[in-house]
């Protein structure tokens, strides 16, 4: 402590610059530092020594006044059932019609029009709005009954229908959203428009690490799905949250992390003395001001730090056995492809890595549905049955939630021109179709029903919400109560919206 007073006061006395910004004090740095600090200490007073509780009073209220850190010591609000989570996330919108919700009565409709007691008067998308017709196609792939329940599954997915005893299949999705960027949105944050925090930041700000040399969220994105729509990295951003609670995108080349490695022609034998006094010029600055964004970029340069032995380790897949590679597929032994990134998902995942997302692109067939769907499947079908698979014998399963599923699926009716073997589909967010595996949720159940035309839900909907609270409900985290203060007002993933799905729990 002597040491850090010394080195404090060195900076002060050897620089004038640092002197003047440190007793400049601005109208909003006085009532900070004053009326706030006033306001902490009276409210202090009335509590006694302890606030909410058993939980022991913090030396300062921030300058809000807030008390999100007495929220976050309750966490979790339960037992969870779920340690950790892989969202495999497939981007443009599968279409529910070719892979899980099985239509037979189709088969005798094709190229009728969609029957307005069907639609009911509901939005189209700019692409299909026009069309005089709205064509009836079922779907060109067969479906097939597999596991213990006879669960029908597309011929397209022979390595999923595997798992399906595994797997609980919701095929009552819905969303508000018809479009990609506010749809994809919408489920990653909670609202349609960017600048709310993700879904992997709010665990991150809620649960904290179960590793301190990885990132609490992480994510991944295939380098072999077709860049039909594009993502961007506000999707797994903290939003309003600490800059420490944002996803890190790991890649596939030389540098996994950017700006990780140290530069050529530094072997870093100082580094971790040039950390040091960054450090100690960060807390002088935090002391200073209070912004928690400086606590935060502390906590960066170490994470990183310890990055640069732990990320090398994770991303080696040399002491994988062969089986392993025959599992996931062959695209599993090059870096980046969906078949690897499941496997790197499993390696984090094993290390205790909170949040896994991956992913990947491509969905989004308004032509050439058949054909194109074909290739999305044979990308990453095997690799998905092996990465439950592979957890499952691992024994981490019963403790990680496996998520898989789009922004929105397709319409029943094709898109532009329509033959037997050659069709599109328009976006969907009526009723579509999303699975979850693993910690707490019912294996091999079906839940939900849409109607003849996959259309319109009949029983049992589930709203983007409703999944959001359901996945918070699984790690232990009552969705209304994980809030943080913006701007007046305290946000939550779930917005004002959301009700856990009770029915697919164990």
């Amino acid at each position: 402590m002597a040491d850090h007073h010394h080195h404090e006061e060195e900076f002060r006395l050897h620089d004038p610059e640092f002197n003047r910004l440190n007793q400049k004090l601005d109208r909003r740095d006085f009532l900070t530092k004053t009326s706030m600090g006033i306001g902490a200490l009276a409210l202090g007073s009335l509590f006694g020594n302890k606030l909410m509780g058993n939980a022991p009073r913090p030396a300062i209220i921030n300058a809000t006044g807030d008390m999100e850190q007495e929220i976050l010591r309750a966490l979790p609000h339960f037992a969870p059932k779920a340690k950790r989570v892989v969202y495999l996330f497939m981007s443009g919108g599968p279409s529910q019609l070719e892979t899980f919700d099985y239509k037979p009565a189709l088969v005798n409709m094709m190229g009728q029009d969609l029957p307005e007691s069907v639609r009911k008067g509901q939005r189209l998308t700019g692409m299909s709005a026009n069309q005089s017709v709205l064509p009836l196609v079922p779907s060109y792939y067969k479906f097939n009954q597999h596991g213990q329940n006879q669960t029908w599954v597309s011929e397209l997915l022979p390595h999923t229908a595997k798992v399906v005893d595994d797997l609980c299949i919701v095929k009552s999705m819905h969303s508000e959203a018809i479009n990609h960027d506010p749809a994809i949105t919408f489920f990653q944050t909670g609202n349609q428009l960017p600048g709310r925090p993700s879904i992997g930041s709010w665990l991150s700000y809620g649960l904290g690490s179960d590793n301190e040399n990885l990132p609490t969220f992480i994510v991944l994105v295939s380098k072999n799905g077709q860049k039909d729509q594009p993502l961007y990295a506000r999707l797994w951003g903290n939003g309003f949250l600490p800059s420490k609670h944002q996803g890190v995108q790991f890649g596939s080349g030389k540098d996994p992390v950017l700006f990780l490695n140290n530069p050529d022609g530094y072997d870093g034998a100082d580094r971790k003395e040039m950390l040091a006094y960054l450090s100690k010029l960060n807390q002088i600055q935090n002391s200073t001001y209070g912004d928690p964004e400086v606590d935060a970029r502390i906590a960066q340069y170490e994470m990183a730090y310890r990055m640069q032995t732990s990320v090398p380790e994770v991303m080696s897949v040399a002491d994988e056995p062969e089986e392993v590679f025959e599992l996931y597929g062959p695209d599993s032994k090059d870096p980046g492809t969906y078949a690897a990134n499941c496997l790197l998902a499993r390696k984090l995942l094993e290390k205790d890595v909170k949040f896994v997302q991956l992913y990947h692109q491509g969905w989004d067939q308004h032509g050439s549905l058949p054909s194109g769907i074909a290739g999305q499947c044979k990308a990453t079908d095997q690799a998905t049955a092996a990465l439950i698979t592979d957890l499952k014998r691992r024994g981490l399963l019963e403790d990680t939630l496996v998520i898989w599923g789009g922004e929105f699926g397709r319409t029943v009716y094709s898109q532009g021109k329509l033959t037997a073997n050659d069709y599109g589909r328009d976006h969907h967010p009526r009723c579509f179709t999303m699975w979850m595996a693993g910690a707490g949720v019912k294996p091999g159940i079906s839940f939900g029903e849409t109607d003849d035309f996959s259309y319109n839900i009949v029983k049992d909907p589930v709203h983007v919400h409703d999944f959001q609270a359901t996945l918070l409900h699984l790690m232990g985290i009552d969705h209304e109560r994980l809030t943080y203060k913006f701007q007046g007002r305290r946000f939550r993933l779930t917005d004002v919206e959301g009700k856990v799905v009770k029915g697919i729990l164990t």
